[in-house]
């Protein structure tokens, strides 16, 4: 069986501004999945990156784009909070998922419904659920961030970077960031960075050598950074790659990491397991969601836009017009 909705499209997988707002279908929920209405979903890069044909879903996952979203579940098929209290209609979520997010409707496992911080709308929800989850999972589930370190996010004026910025000061981080604009490491000066370095200008390796090195980078880069982010690591220091916009081949420096006494991960949220994704979920919803509540840590919408855009929102994000999150608003009938 099968669930009709409209949803975007990508018509030509060749061309990745071919998204277009068309009639498709979608797998009925099985049990504990809530079918959730969709009102707005949150851009990310990763699905740009889908688009360009360079980041699939997982197997057995829609192809239909987007990876976090809010809405109002119309049927809860059994689905349950994580305090074990059932799920019902009409109940507003925010929304982690593997893909699918870009439509009227999605099937949510009920280990990636979230409520809406208190205080919140719908589409700001939409703005933080996967950067929340992962700068969580990475900066604490992984590295472990303690209070005192030094921590380095690169992308400071992205969503992970904005997000990332304000969750460290509230964790007791002292927070560097690099970016390739003023305008951009003004608004990371105003969330509470501390050290901000225009990469286009300076050596984030050197700037972060000065001051002691980091104890955790939270790179996006990826290859192209590999060595100079070795350079800019404190002793024990860890450093967690969650991107790949500088390239996937890079020539480690063995050498200079056991000197560092060095850590390296490399991690991803949209491959885990249904399981894996409800832990931090649960972690998430436990340890951000106050943070979002009592105002120590807010969204930053630089847009929102109809749904119908999507094409444009991605061309936006790509040309480093961003500043934060775009929104893509959903019609509702």
């Amino acid at each position: 069986m099968s669930i009709t909705t409209n949803a975007i499209i990508q018509t030509d997988t060749e061309n990745p501004s071919s998204l277009a707002w068309q009639t498709t279908s979608i797998a009925d929920p099985q049990p504990g999945e809530a079918l959730v209405r969709i009102h707005y979903a949150g851009v990310n890069r990763a699905d740009t990156l889908q688009a360009q044909g360079h980041y699939p879903p997982p197997h057995g996952t829609t192809d239909i784009i987007g990876l976090e979203a809010a809405g109002v579940i119309e049927d809860p098929n059994g689905a349950t909070r994580p305090d074990g209290s059932p799920w019902h209609p009409g109940d507003e979520v925010a929304v982690l998922l593997s893909g699918g997010g870009y439509s009227e409707y999605a099937t949510v496992p009920e280990g990636q419904l979230l409520p809406i911080p208190a205080g919140y709308s719908l589409a700001e929800a939409a703005s933080v659920v996967e950067v929340a989850c992962t700068v969580w999972s990475n900066i604490m589930m992984t590295a472990h961030l303690r209070e005192g370190d030094t921590i380095l996010f690169h992308g400071g004026g992205g969503g992970i970077g904005i997000f990332g910025i304000q969750l460290a000061k509230a964790l007791g981080a002292t927070v560097a960031v690099t970016a390739g604009s003023e305008e951009k490491l003004h608004v990371c000066r105003r969330y509470g960075a501390d050290i901000l370095i225009n990469y286009k200008e300076e050596d984030f390796a050197e700037v972060l050598a000065a001051h002691g090195g980091a104890d955790v980078i939270l790179d996006i880069i990826g290859a192209k950074y590999l060595d100079r982010n070795i350079k800019a690591l404190a002793p024990d220091g860890h450093i967690v790659i969650i991107g790949m916009q500088g390239g996937v081949k890079g020539e480690l420096n063995i050498a200079k990491l056991l000197n560092k006494r060095g850590n390296i991960s490399a991690t991803g949220l949209r491959y885990r397991d249904n399981q894996d994704k409800a832990g931090i979920v649960a972690e998430t919803l436990h340890n951000v969601w106050p943070l979002l509540e009592n105002e120590q840590i807010t969204h930053h919408i630089d847009r929102i836009m109809p749904i119908a855009e999507a094409a444009a929102a991605h061309k936006a994000l790509l040309a480093g017009e961003v500043t934060g999150k775009i929104v893509l608003e959903l019609p509702q009938s």
